[in-house]
């Protein structure tokens, strides 16, 4: 029987996470070249190995090495020693790659209607006048029974109500300003590519909650070297990730182990220019969703970059090396070292400065969930590759996954874009009859007045004649006319 997910060594002994405590969710925080990543792997293999599905995010896209075995090398066999792992082997493990853009993986979307407009608002950087615009969009779709797919659907809706604000009432009414304002944050994000997130089949949560033949966990690998260079729609997406799991998956209580484990790589991403009022749904989510078997693990620099609402929650904690040189890294030290519970026998703080590469400051959760008291670690080696996977290896996986087939191939549903084309031109239509007709009636009231005015020569003459009767010289005229005719 395991003690759980090995980490690494120290001189009190071989330091374990805990399955049952997984899902109290995690910190791994460290400077640039640290070993974060390695540990990131350590804690992926271990997952797997235990049959538990993770997801991460390849933000530097040299994690996708976990899919191939590791390479024998003789400082790996001393780290193995020095911690004392038995029966030691490299070997890959099952990977499931994804991608935004379709480029290095399966395609990932989501629909508009299925992010809500609190995150497109925050994906597109909008203002809070501009935010209810999206609302009343949203509101609008669901009182028509209308899908809101992709952006086309949130382009064709804004135009609608823009110009159809007086048929759609006060309710409705949105300003033309605002509307042109959104619709240039929108061409901003095709531009960035954007758009290729949006549209169907999407992305079904159960896919990530897979596990491979021999049981092991599957390790979904997002494509990510690409997207952070766009860190709104990383860190948007990855949200959007968590809010599906928090409203989709069942609770479960305290389970023997996570269900699922979610590495957030760059958190500081999520939380950076974020308004109050996300910062309250992300510590919400962060809170709730582990009573749904769900552990989230934040990577980051410092400590200091997550919230303290969300950081008191994270109840397992890997610290590698901070620099302090400066007065705010100094202080970022003397936090991440306040973050652990103490040990009498270590001085946290200058450790912290102190750590090797894949050394580390270590406090778990042990039983009940009361933290470890905190350990210099030796992090062991992964069995899998330090490193990427080479495009024929990544290519040979995709082949064999059957994610390919689910949602390789795009489809573009009847949704709001194509219902309100067809209702603006059934208007048009309609519009263009009615003045034909008018027209129509028009054109012939004019002929029948004109059909009216005609007279026959024989009335013309006579009413000239009645005209002229009036005068002396009309009425000379007129008796003679008169007995010419009785003669």
């Amino acid at each position: 029987m395991t003690d759980g997910i090995l980490i690494g060594g120290s001189p009190a002994g071989q330091i374990f996470l805990n399955p049952r405590y997984a899902n109290r969710h995690g910190l791994v925080a460290g400077a640039t070249g640290t070993g974060k990543t390695v540990t990131l792997q350590c804690l992926a293999e271990g997952f797997s190995d235990l049959g538990v599905p993770v997801f991460l995010a390849d933000v530097k896209g040299d994690i996708s090495g976990i899919s191939q075995p590791g390479s024998p090398h003789p400082k790996v066999d001393e780290r193995v020693q020095e911690i004392g792992i038995e029966n030691y082997s490299q070997r890959g493990y099952p990977v499931a790659f994804w991608d935004l853009f379709g480029r290095k993986g399966t395609p990932v979307r989501s629909t508009i209607s299925e992010m809500g407009p609190q995150l497109i608002s925050r994906l597109l950087d909008l203002n809070e006048t501009q935010e209810s615009v999206i609302t009343l969009v949203f509101e609008f779709a669901d009182n028509e029974g209308m899908l809101l797919v992709d952006l086309k659907d949130l382009r064709t809706s804004l135009e609608y109500l823009a110009n159809n604000r007086k048929e759609l009432g006060t309710g409705l009414s949105v300003s033309k300003a605002s509307v042109n304002a959104i619709l240039r944050r929108l061409l901003m994000l095709e531009r960035e590519g954007g758009d290729q997130f949006f549209g169907e089949p999407a992305l079904q949560l159960q896919d990530f909650m897979a596990t491979s033949r021999d049981g092991r966990g599957m390790i979904n690998i997002l494509a990510a070297d690409t997207l952070i260079m766009n860190p709104r729609v990383y860190s948007t997406f990855l949200l959007w990730l968590l809010s599906e799991m928090f409203e989709e998956l069942p609770e479960l209580g305290d389970p023997e182990q996570p269900v699922l484990v979610f590495f957030f790589d760059e958190a500081h991403l999520l939380f950076r220019d974020a308004p109050k009022t996300l910062l309250e749904k992300i510590e919400q989510v962060v809170r709730l969703i582990r009573s749904k078997g769900v552990g989230i693990y934040f990577i980051s620099q410092s400590p200091s970059d997550i919230p303290d609402s969300v950081l008191g929650q994270l109840g397992n904690r890997v610290q590698h090396a901070l620099r302090a040189y400066t007065p705010r890294e100094q202080k970022a030290v003397r936090v991440a070292a306040q973050s652990f519970r103490a040990n009498p026998e270590l001085d946290t703080v200058t450790a912290i400065t102190e750590l090797g590469v894949g050394e580390a400051l270590v406090s778990t959760l042990q039983d009940k969930g009361i933290p470890a008291p905190v350990q210099r670690v030796l992090i062991r080696p992964p069995h899998s590759r330090m490193g990427e996977a080479t495009a024929a290896e990544r290519q040979a996986i995709l082949d064999k996954d059957i994610n390919q087939k689910r949602y390789g191939v795009p489809i573009d549903p009847r949704s709001a874009h194509e219902i309100l084309l067809e209702r603006t031109a059934a208007r048009q239509k309609q519009e263009h009859e009615t003045e034909l007709a008018e027209r129509a009636a028009k054109a012939e009231g004019k002929t029948k007045s004109r059909s009216r005015g005609r007279e026959s020569a024989g009335e013309t003459f006579l009413k000239s004649i009645a005209r002229a009767a009036g005068s002396s010289l009309g009425r000379k005229l007129f008796r003679g006319v008169l007995g010419s005719l009785l003669k």
